[in-house]
């Protein structure tokens, strides 16, 4: 039996079948913004790595800093101890976000820090004196985890973990935000008016709102309207109920600010960050919250709050995000990304001529083409390999969320294949969507 039959016998993958006959990519090692395989050569990573490897691949500054850590200890528990990087680590991440967020949670991965933000909110509200404020609201189209409350939130029909509904705690949804970075004044208007009736009417049994600044993800690859986002926050204010934002995936500039929220001007009561942390070397999430609300969460009998991850604050992992963030904040970051949304926009224009083709969204270093129906997922990933190119699209989306070090003629490859593999679906004209006019009719949001 060779490997990669050992793999495919016996390996789970992830949103895989276990005995799946697809053959993997064989990655041996990776530099730059290319994973160098054995059987596909050396292919550019339009993914970065489910969006973490924002400066590429074996980068010195990170080797270095690990090396130096591990030359000290690989891991001591934080229960009852501290360690250097930890500390360092805190110091950046309330140093650049808003002043009020001065409280920080380590833990192990973007799902776990969501449910973290979750506890916090519930534990908040008992130590309030209204337990009864134990239900969550989110947006539709949305996506924060594969743990079981961050499941919960996903789109009950459309997302991807909508056969669990009914084994979890059901939260509140709002409707999607209309699509759209520069949505019209009336369209804002009339989805606050509506989300807000929602809300009002659920004041005093919701915790906290949870959502995706600007850019959904994961549900859907979506960007809506700062203004959106702005009345969101101003809402959740009026009516007493906290606002949990996930930065998991567009955190440390993937949007072209330094976190989505400063779009809009806002600050939550509670910021969940991962993926990028760490520069996609290792993994590690922060829950970031106002420190004005410890003395709620701990409550008259002063508990603790219920949540400890066996690695939390790992110090090869703060190692990593220590360095990974001076390494973005040194650099020229927001030229990068404003170098990546024109090229993007610039090259899959032509796109959106194609009757198949429902809407073009780029925002920062991200691009999704919408398709009217489901891509073959196996046939856009041989283009890429065809062309030296690893991209993963799902449900009706070809997308690419590229590391910022990419170079122009990497990514100028990224787009071909793109643009090959949207050209090649044929349009389901029974599957068009009600809003397909408007969609088509809008140029590529940006």
């Amino acid at each position: 039996m060779t490997d990669l039959q050992f793999d495919q016998r016996h390996l789970w993958h992830p949103y895989t079948r276990l005995h799946s006959k697809a053959t993997l990519p064989l990655v041996e090692r990776a530099e730059g913004c290319t994973l160098y395989t054995r059987d596909h050569g050396p292919l550019i990573d339009a993914m970065s790595s489910w969006w973490s490897v924002i400066h590429g691949y074996n980068r010195p500054e990170l080797n270095k800093a690990i090396e130096d850590q591990l030359g000290k200890m690989a891991h001591v528990m934080f229960g009852g101890l501290t360690h250097q990087p930890a500390i360092d680590l805190g110091k950046k991440l309330v140093d650049i976000t808003p002043p009020e967020l001065d409280a920080v949670f380590f833990s192990d991965s973007g799902s776990v820090a969501v449910e973290v933000a979750l506890k916090m909110a519930v534990q908040y509200w008992q130590g309030r004196e209204k337990p009864h404020k134990r239900q969550f609201a989110t947006l539709r189209s949305g996506y924060h985890g594969d743990t079981f409350a961050t499941m919960s939130m996903s789109d009950p029909d459309d997302g991807m973990h909508k056969r669990f509904h009914g084994l979890l705690h059901e939260p509140i949804f709002l409707d999607a935000p209309p699509l759209g970075f520069e949505a019209d004044d009336h369209v804002v208007a009339d989805y606050l008016r509506k989300s807000k009736k929602n809300l009002q009417q659920n004041r005093d049994k919701v915790a906290a709102l949870v959502l995706e600044p600007i850019m959904q993800n994961a549900g859907g690859m979506r960007v809506y309207s700062p203004e959106i986002l702005a009345g969101l926050h101003d809402i959740c204010k009026e009516l007493d109920i906290l606002l949990i934002l996930d930065e998991i995936a567009t955190g440390f500039g993937r949007t072209g600010r330094l976190f989505a929220y400063e779009w809009a001007g806002i600050c939550p009561d509670i910021l969940c960050l991962g993926k990028a942390l760490t520069g996609g070397y290792l993994s590690l999430a922060a829950t970031i919250a106002k420190s004005s609300l410890a003395p709620d969460i701990e409550g008259p009998d002063h508990a603790p709050l219920m949540h400890g991850p066996t690695f939390m604050a790992n110090p090869l992992a703060t190692a990593a995000a220590n360095a990974s963030i001076e390494l973005l904040l040194s650099s020229n970051w927001q030229q990068k990304i404003k170098n990546i949304a024109r090229q993007l926009r610039e090259g899959l224009s032509s796109l959106f001529a194609l009757p198949q083709v429902e809407a073009i969204i780029v925002k920062g270093a991200m691009a999704a083409i919408h398709l009217d129906h489901p891509v073959d997922a196996a046939r856009v990933q041989q283009i890429g390999f065809e062309h030296g190119v690893w991209i993963r699209p799902f449900r009706n989306l070809i997308y690419t969320m590229p590391p910022y070090s990419i170079s122009e003629s990497e990514l100028a490859k990224v787009i071909e294949v793109i643009t090959r593999s949207a050209r090649g679906m044929r349009p389901a004209i029974a599957l068009r969507r009600d809003n397909l006019a408007i969609a088509r009719r809008d140029k590529p949001s940006t």
